[in-house]
């Protein structure tokens, strides 16, 4: 046996800075040391049996050293096993302390325990925590009968309980995730205990061995071994048998594992966590609807599947694709998925992820508008993005839509105001945004430019605002936007940090610092209030020693001053009318029929209607849009000499074309008071995606109606600002109607999900609305944004 005061000395020879020198050392390493444990132990039983035999006896071992991972200084965690007949208690206290005084003389950490196959049993099933360590009991020395007997004893109660103890052991997981963070998102990770750490894949071991759900393999068991890994090396390098990879221990650690940036090595930490993390989650998932199945199973269990729109499904708490959907005829489904999951708050499963990275073709360059606007909706689905996107990340979808999003992947931030990695930093910015939407002209824009805000925090950038400038720009045009969009999300970028350094640094006081200002938004009201909001969100989402009432009262009283020194925005310009009516147009309405068109656009539709202008008109047709299931991107409204010519651009989450014949018959029906061809839109309504959870976070607030003054002369201008839903357009459109009010034109768009819609209404007479009819017409417009006229 080897002398016990080599035994440290030999666990960490084994694993020496030359057991490193190579790339996947790590496995053979832990085999060397684990044989070289359970010789060593085997040697101290022969000393304690005094090499004889004892039937139903058994030296065991739970933990890292039972599944053969312990690190160079890991406890030893034994327990000596009998049946309780063959040796007497004082004989077994006895041979417990020859076996216990050595170990402990050697200075190895023990963890120890003396029990009978049935003690084994009851143990288990009145703690939890020791259940799933001795379901990796394994034999050390002695009687191999004896510990294959609790194994197996346990591992059947384990199964047999399933039911009583998942919700047990989730419980238990999430007070543990609580307690020790994510190790994703930690500069000083706990290797074991945090979301995504070592205890994780025990905790996936014990589902598998309950039959609740099967082990994830490939990338995960990679996973592990890095943060195997990096566990010897903090072991190594501190001599400690201890699980966190402290900031002191960074340089030490990187070096030894071939590292020439620590950086780098968090970062491989990070996706680590962030793997074995997302792999548990779904396990989870698995298992919950395992047991469902099992506790409701009455005959053959058919899955409950609530139809989401094209071809997705919601499925046990998860969306899913259809079984007769196509995918690959749809590059645009990976978006769609997305953001039904995420305005559900629901993941996407990974088997219907795996199919939408595998099998789905890669949108074009540039992004269609569909595309874009479908993106723009990802972004504003609030805290439900954070899940979905990680999803989409873990299978590369991210990094497909964004090439950009490798470099911020998993980035560390080395400071004390920053809570979050890069990428997870700009996840966090687009969420509390969108709690700031309604103050901004542009939703897409300040989201857009929230997501890529830091995207120049990559290495070797000495000004990361800068640096990110042109990657943003890139990166819009690849998107598809215009240039003028791209030159405000790129100064957006590179002066995001100008103006809480301006309101916390400098004199507000002196006219320069509000110079400063002004020239980093170029003298605009709107680019203003863009770069106000994402200052908020950026510094809301870095943490709270970012965002305390004292920066944000300096920051609010310099907005004000800034203001005061605005010009105000442009008024919108005049409604611009056409000059003629097109003959065929003007023939179709003379045979008493409303003039439809439906053109395809790849993957939305252009549907231009023409009617005999009315009360209610605007109100009916955006109504049966709605009720046909169309979903309204876009659409300008124009009067011209009584005949309303309108051009909707919609999409149709059915996947269905709209049918020309269908919507004249709705039109002509709706014009002579019968409602019936509405009748679907409450429906549409009850079904409509469900908001993500009870959060306030990312919550955009009140909506606002605001009158435009100086933007038309013949018309009054009231321009609205709410979150989109089924049929808002056409309960927009009944409040004009009851409230005797003419649509003369309207500029409808849709940004990030929020409406941003420009009425022109006019009285009976042709005139703009008189005062008090406008005060009431706009508190009758935010009663129905609000839902509740």
């Amino acid at each position: 046996m080897t002398d016990v005061t080599d035994v440290a000395a030999r666990r960490l020879d084994l694993a020496g800075t030359r057991a490193f020198e190579t790339a996947g050392s790590g496995v053979q390493r832990r085999l060397r040391l684990a044989e070289f444990n359970r010789e060593w132990l085997d040697g101290v039983w022969q000393e304690a049996t005094k090499g004889q035999r004892i039937e139903g006896v058994a030296l065991a071992a739970v933990g890292s050293v039972g599944r053969g991972d312990a690190g160079p200084l890991s406890d030893y965690d034994l327990v000596l096993l009998h049946y309780g007949r063959n040796l007497s208690t004082d004989e077994i206290t006895r041979l417990a302390d020859r076996i216990w005084y050595p170990i402990w003389d050697a200075g190895v950490r023990l963890d120890h325990s003396v029990r009978t196959v049935s003690q084994c049993r009851t143990v288990a099933a009145e703690d939890l925590t020791a259940a799933v360590g001795l379901l990796d009991i394994s034999a050390v020395a002695g009687d191999a009968e004896v510990v294959a007997a609790a194994r197996a004893t346990v591992s059947h109660d384990w199964r047999a309980n399933a039911r009583k103890r998942l919700p047990q052991l989730t419980e238990a997981m999430a007070v543990r995730h609580h307690r020790h963070g994510d190790l994703a998102q930690s500069i000083e990770p706990e290797l074991k205990e945090a979301h995504g750490g070592l205890r994780d894949m025990t905790v996936l071991a014990a589902l598998a061995e309950a039959w609740l759900a099967d082990r994830p393999r490939g990338e995960v068991d990679t996973a592990y071994g890095l943060l195997l890994d990096v566990r010897d090396a903090v072991h190594v390098t501190t001599g400690r048998g201890r699980d966190r990879l402290g900031r002191e221990d960074h340089d030490a650690v990187a070096a030894l594992l071939g590292y020439d940036d620590p950086d780098d090595l968090l970062a491989d930490v990070s996706n680590a966590g962030r793997a074995i993390a997302y792999a548990l989650d779904g396990t989870v998932r698995r298992a919950s609807q395992s047991q469902r199945a099992r506790v409701l199973r009455v005959g053959p269990r058919r899955p409950q599947m609530t139809p989401l729109g094209y071809g997705l499904f919601e499925s046990d708490g998860e969306v899913v694709l259809g079984t007769g959907r196509l995918i690959d005829s749809d590059p645009h489904l990976p978006l769609r998925a997305a953001v039904l999951a995420a305005r559900a708050n629901l993941p996407i499963a990974p088997t219907t992820l795996e199919n939408l990275a595998s099998k789905c073709a890669d949108l074009p360059t540039p992004w269609s508008p569909l595309a874009r606007g479908l993106f723009s909706d990802l972004l504003a689905a609030g805290p439900g993005l954070v899940t979905v996107w990680e999803g989409l990340d873990q299978q590369g979808i991210i990094e497909r839509w964004l090439p950009e999003w490798a470099s911020v992947r998993s980035r560390p931030q080395r400071n004390a105001v920053h809570r979050h990695t890069v990428d997870r930093h700009l996840i966090e910015t687009v969420v509390h945004a969108t709690g700031l939407l309604r103050g901004v002209s542009r939703a897409d824009l300040l989201l857009l430019a929230a997501l890529l805000h830091d995207i120049g925090k990559i290495p070797g950038a000495r000004d990361h605002s800068v640096t990110g400038a042109p990657i943003a720009e890139a990166v819009m045009r690849r998107l598809g936007h215009p240039e003028d969009d791209v030159a405000v999300v790129a100064s957006l970028v590179r002066e995001h940090l100008t103006l809480i350094e301006l309101a916390t640094r400098r004199d507000h006081s002196d006219p320069r610092t509000i110079d400063a200002a002004l020239v980093a938004v170029d003298g605009e009201a709107d680019k203003f209030e863009l770069l106000l909001a994402l200052t908020e969100a950026d510094a809301v989402a870095a943490g709270p020693k970012a965002w305390t009432d004292w920066r944000a009262a300096l920051l609010g009283q310099f907005a004000t001053a800034v203001r005061a020194r605005l010009s105000p925005p442009t008024p919108a310009v005049g409604h611009a009318e056409p000059s003629l009516v097109p003959d065929d147009l003007i023939s179709t309405l003379a045979t008493g029929e409303p003039y439809v068109e439906v053109v395809s656009n790849g993957g939305s539709y252009r549907i231009d209607i023409a009617d005999r202008d009315r009360l209610g008109l605007f109100a009916d047709t955006a109504g049966l849009l709605a009720a046909e299931g169309l979903v309204v991107r876009t659409a300008v409204l124009r009067t011209v000499d009584g005949i309303a010519v309108n051009e909707w651009h919609v999409e149709s989450p059915g996947d269905t074309e709209p049918e020309k014949a269908r919507l004249v018959r709705g039109l002509m029906r709706l014009a002579t008071g019968d409602r019936g061809p509405l009748s679907l839109l409450d429906r549409r309504r009850q079904f409509a995606t469900r908001p993500s959870g009870t959060s306030t976070i990312g919550t955009p607030g009140q909506p606002r109606a605001l009158v435009v003054p100086g933007a038309s002369t013949d018309a009054t201008v009231i321009e609205v600002r709410a979150h989109d839903r089924p049929g808002l357009l056409h309960e927009l459109g009944m409040s004009f109607a009851k409230a005797g009010v003419s649509v003369r034109s309207a500029h409808i768009a849709t940004y990030a999900g929020q409406t941003l819609d420009t009425f022109y209404v006019s009285d009976f007479s042709g005139r703009p609305l008189e005062p008090a009819k406008v005060a009431q017409v706009v508190a009758a417009v935010i009663d129905t944004c609000d839902g509740t006229a």
